[in-house]
């Protein structure tokens, strides 16, 4: 059984749509980042604390967790919680170009089995006021590292991505499903996959 340790529908829709059957379960693990840990530590932690947070509720299981991170500059941006930090962190990627790392890991039991990063490069276009004003009152940077996401209105401010579109998005996709093979875990045929919605097992998971 394939358990989902995070409660992203961005990370849930990338896995059914790569046609994955999972259950989901939060993991409760509170983000923060240590002193003078790196963007890719930072993301690498998280993914291993949190898929063995939820090995351990689930200890027969396999867990896959992941953790993505935004970095510009050296600063790595993690989730907005006011307006003004959405603000300030969207004018500091405009017209730059950002790392975006996401980690994940394999957990089963009280073992880390396999964990990874994988980076992507994300060049925005210069960004005017009132798109940006726009952008922070739909709500949508509040859940987000960097505060925005791709797969919707933000995609607009994207003028180039090196690498994995579904990395920035929150999971690279082809790496975890060559990692989930190896464990024997593959794909279900398109049709069933889509038929089966993951069951969610609610969590205190402040953030995905």
């Amino acid at each position: 059984m394939l358990v989902l340790a995070s409660g992203s529908p961005r990370r849930r829709a990338l896995l059914g749509r790569a046609g994955f059957t999972f259950e989901v379960v939060e993991s409760g693990v509170d983000e923060q980042i240590e002193q003078d840990e790196t963007a890719g530590q930072f993301a690498l932690r998280m993914a291993c604390e949190k898929a063995l947070a939820v090995a351990r509720l689930r200890p027969s299981s396999l867990v896959l967790a992941a953790d993505t991170v935004v970095e510009c500059a050296g600063q790595i941006l993690g989730k907005p919680a006011t307006e003004q930090e959405a603000r300030t962190m969207l004018f500091t990627l405009s017209g730059t170009t950002h790392v975006v790392t996401t980690a994940y890991a394999l957990a089963r039991g009280a073992a880390v089995l396999v964990s990874r990063q994988v980076c992507s490069r994300v060049r925005f276009r210069e960004l005017g006021r009132a798109e940006v004003e726009a952008y922070i009152a739909t709500g949508e940077p509040f859940d987000k590292a960097g505060g925005y996401g791709i797969q919707n209105q933000a995609g607009g401010f994207v003028a180039s991505i090196e690498g994995s579109v579904d990395n920035v998005t929150g999971l690279p996709v082809a790496e975890v499903t060559a990692t989930l093979a190896r464990f024997g875990i593959s794909p279900q045929k398109e049709n069933d996959a889509a038929s089966k919605a993951p069951a969610v097992t609610p969590g205190h998971e402040r953030t995905p």
